[in-house]
């Protein structure tokens, strides 16, 4: 025969379905001054416990600070399992608290050991009236409050996170409600949420994605902007040019080959000075003067002119 396992002294995994969270909280705030209470159904896996659904304690002994289970409230669970649930198992028990905090008193740990008493087993407290809310289960030998746990949406979301904080319970006779009412703001509140199938934690890396669109978007635009510009528009070259003293050509700088030809005189100035020499530069004047014939008076060619103006 073999030794019975010692318990694990690491606190079990609690998954949680959203749904039993929001059964317990409605049922618990049914009865605002009176305590309520119920079992929940679900599987025990190798220390992770999974709560799938949760059974109202009807016809339980209900009053202000206590709870109890009555013959009628076991037989009316375990119709409801075996008609509902027939391949889950009992993995705890809930209750409420309201205005009292979260905390096992020493009615609620007597009800855990004698009746939740599997190391698979938990005890999930609501407090209606703060809207706080805890687990708590078996670590060891000992019940401690539970830390590793997760709710969890089947229809689509995520695990929420909760606060890590662990809250052992008295084993000693004082009664601990008194103790607990002063503290219960500060209690430890388990954050549940839930995430649209449609929507992801990525925000952050859409928002990084539509920016660098926009920024290439905007940089393409600019691009074809100057490009249309520099087809489409004239532009202006500046080409470094010299006068050959010569020739009077203007040449290219760089290539050497000539850029423009020197203006040739107009017709007009042809007729008028046909030797191409300016009036007045006519050699033999010494007076730096030019020298005209009279009118009437041949010229040297031995022909007559009329200059009536010089």
């Amino acid at each position: 025969m073999k030794a019975k396992a010692k318990p694990s002294a690491t606190q079990p995994t609690l998954v949680v379905d959203s749904e039993v969270v929001r059964q317990i909280r409605q049922h618990a705030r049914s009865s605002g001054k009176t305590e309520v209470c119920g079992v929940l159904i679900g599987q025990d896996r190798d220390r992770r416990i999974e709560v799938a659904a949760c059974i109202e304690g009807e016809n339980a002994d209900e009053a202000g600070a206590h709870v109890t289970f009555t013959q009628d409230t076991w037989e009316h669970i375990y119709a409801v399992k075996d008609k509902n649930y027939p391949h889950e198992r009992i993995v705890g028990w809930y209750h409420s608290h309201p205005g009292f905090g979260i905390f096992l008193s020493d009615h609620d740990t007597f009800i855990h050991k004698n009746f939740f008493s599997s190391p698979g087993q938990v005890a999930w407290v609501f407090d209606p009236q703060s809207d706080e809310e805890g687990c708590f289960g078996w670590v060891g030998d000992r019940i401690e409050r539970l830390t590793r746990i997760a709710v969890v949406d089947r229809r689509g979301g995520e695990p929420a996170e909760i606060t890590e904080r662990s809250e052992p319970v008295s084993d000693d006779g004082a009664d601990p409600v008194s103790e607990r009412v002063s503290e219960k703001r500060e209690a430890t509140r388990i954050k549940i949420g839930r995430l649209d199938a449609t929507k992801s934690g990525d925000s952050d890396d859409s928002s990084l994605e539509r920016l660098v669109f926009h920024v290439f978007f905007y940089l393409s635009v600019l691009a074809v902007g100057f490009s249309l510009a520099y087809f489409v528009f004239p532009r202006v070259v500046l080409v470094p040019v010299m006068l050959d003293p010569r020739t009077g050509q203007l040449v290219d700088a760089r290539t050497g080959e000539v850029v423009a030809e020197p203006r040739q005189p107009s017709p007009a100035n042809t007729k008028a000075n046909p030797s191409g020499s300016a009036a007045g530069s006519t050699s033999g004047n010494t007076g730096g003067s030019a020298s005209r014939p009279e009118a009437g008076q041949p010229d040297a060619s031995g022909k007559k002119e009329d200059h009536a103006k010089p």
